[in-house]
């Protein structure tokens, strides 16, 4: 053995003291990985605690109760499917687009200056503050009157918020299917964009379904945008070019009420709408 492996097995000794940097280094990163988790569990643990007692058949099927009255069956019913209604328009918007959009980034532009700037105007758009998607959306389409407070501006408002999850994770999915598998399909007389249709996309599908739940999952739980496109309301949604209730701004609406009731419904909301978000 020369003079140089001993040297190695010298510093690899299990008292040396790279053996104890690391050590200690793992230990410091245990103690910051427990100061990260331990509030975030303290936070669902306390919404269990004060929420998870009022879960009930009446919370999904009935409206909430008006200001001071505390007993009765009352619920978020309406809240609950407004969030869906507007979700659902928002998806319905932001995914055609979104996916078309990383379809041509990845397979048509050939990493062109259109394509530089679209990825470019995706990443400032991925770090806009939620609030300003509602603004624009308000002076876009209420401010010009195109339409009033509804689930339609409301819905366009979190398009604009899912876009980016929506474009960046179906890029990065499709540019990860291997290029063989492109080359393969064009070999067999397949045209371009048959080879994107039935090889590329169903072969990136997982991917992209991931950055849909998470474009849903990030919309869903927007309070601000709503309150300046969709509004609010204590009844049933009957239109969708009529103001229309969220399970977020009722949940911030009532936990900011002084009547006990209306504060045990957004705890309850609180409950369904993190856990179930979570679950997404």
């Amino acid at each position: 053995m020369n003079d140089n492996s001993f040297s190695v097995n010298l510093k690899k000794r299990p008292g040396s003291i790279q053996n104890l940097f690391g050590f200690l280094m793992t230990f410091l990163v245990v103690i910051c990985l427990l100061a990260a988790l331990i509030p975030l569990f303290l936070v669902l643990g306390f919404i269990i605690f004060k929420g998870g007692g009022l879960i009930n058949t009446c919370l999904f099927t009935q409206l909430p109760p008006p200001p001071g009255m505390a007993d009765g069956c009352f619920g978020l019913g309406n809240a609950i499917v407004g969030t869906i209604i507007v979700v659902g328009i928002a998806t319905i918007i932001s995914v055609p687009i979104g996916i078309g959009s990383a379809v041509y980034l990845s397979e048509f532009s050939g990493d062109n200056q259109i394509a530089k700037g679209v990825r470019f105007c995706t990443n400032v758009l991925s770090g806009v503050p939620s609030i300003i998607a509602g603004i624009f959306a308000y002076g876009l389409l209420i401010a010009t009157r195109v339409v009033d407070f509804s689930a339609i501006a409301g819905g366009v408002a979190l398009s604009i918020l899912m876009l980016p999850t929506i474009i960046k994770t179906t890029d990065e999915s499709l540019k990860i299917v291997p290029q063989d598998v492109r080359w393969a399909a064009l070999g067999v007389g397949a045209y371009n964009y048959q080879t994107v249709l039935k090889v590329v996309l169903p072969a990136a599908l997982p991917g992209i379904i991931t950055g849909i739940t998470l474009a849903i999952a990030r919309a869903a739980g927007e309070t601000a945008p709503m309150i300046f496109t969709a509004l609010n309301s204590n009844f049933w949604p009957d239109s969708l070019t009529d103001p229309i209730s969220t399970l977020s701004v009722t949940v911030y609406n009532f936990a900011t009420q002084p009547y006990e009731s209306l504060n045990q419904l957004a705890w309850a909301g609180s409950f369904y709408f993190g856990f179930h978000g979570t679950n997404h």
